[in-house]
């Protein structure tokens, strides 16, 4: 698990510096777990314990043409299991690398303050699956400062509508790019439906928020992917 030419759709490489196996265990609304990366960890039988590895960050030094590249994909990263001084040595990577992008998502987004402002080539998101995790969610990234702030709502487990019910700030005031996924392995019993992806859509576009939907929602839509990025 070092730097690895990836097949998520939103980003080209993915690094993960810190390792181990992560403490949250994302369930969907039957209760049974989704996380990709502990049914890596259980395959492969991964060392779980949680640890730093410079490696990986020393690696971004062979990408030779700026990329986006995704920093812990199997691991929450903000969580309080996480070292300061972990954590702080990822982002000064990022400084010496103003030439790519960094992504970062995080189902804590309670704790991004403690780290903001973020370097300017740092992207920060946070994981939402229903009402309740959007409002929590929207509530942290309103308060920190980033180049780029974005929701990745997946899976997209329950209908909901993109705004601020408090304070009715306009979407784009809090949120630069908002991505929408179903779970996986994708399952009949978890599938979106489609109006709750066309209303995600329509919500981006009266905002003028770049949309980016993932590959694994094709099945549902009868048009073509929306997949948008926002500028760099």
């Amino acid at each position: 698990m070092s730097l690895t030419k990836t097949k998520i759709e939103w980003c080209d490489y993915t690094i993960n510096p810190i390792k181990g196996l992560c403490p949250i265990d994302c369930k969907d609304n039957q209760g049974k777990s989704y996380c990709y990366a502990r049914r890596m960890y259980k395959r492969f039988k991964w060392n779980p314990e949680i640890r730093f590895d410079r490696e990986p960050l020393e690696e971004i030094a062979k990408i030779e043409k700026p990329s986006r590249i995704f920093v812990g994909s199997t691991i929450e990263l903000f969580g309080e299991w996480i070292k300061w001084w972990w954590l702080k040595t990822v982002l000064v990577f990022c400084l010496l690398y103003p030439q790519h992008t960094f992504i970062f998502l995080t189902k804590q987004p309670q704790n991004l303050i403690k780290w903001s402002p973020f370097p300017r080539n740092c992207w920060l998101g946070a994981t939402v699956t229903d009402v309740d995790s959007y409002r929590w969610a929207m509530a942290f990234l309103s308060q920190i400062s980033a180049k780029v702030k974005f929701l990745s709502i997946e899976p997209l487990l329950s209908q909901f509508w993109l705004r601020d019910w408090e304070y009715q700030i306009p979407l784009n005031a809090t949120l630069d790019w908002v991505i929408t996924g179903q779970q996986t392995p994708v399952k009949k019993s978890t599938m979106p439906r489609m109006e709750w992806i066309y209303e995600i859509e329509n919500a981006c576009k009266k905002a003028s928020v770049p949309y980016f939907e993932k590959d694994n929602l094709q099945s549902l839509l009868v048009r073509d992917l929306v997949q948008e990025f926002p500028q760099r």
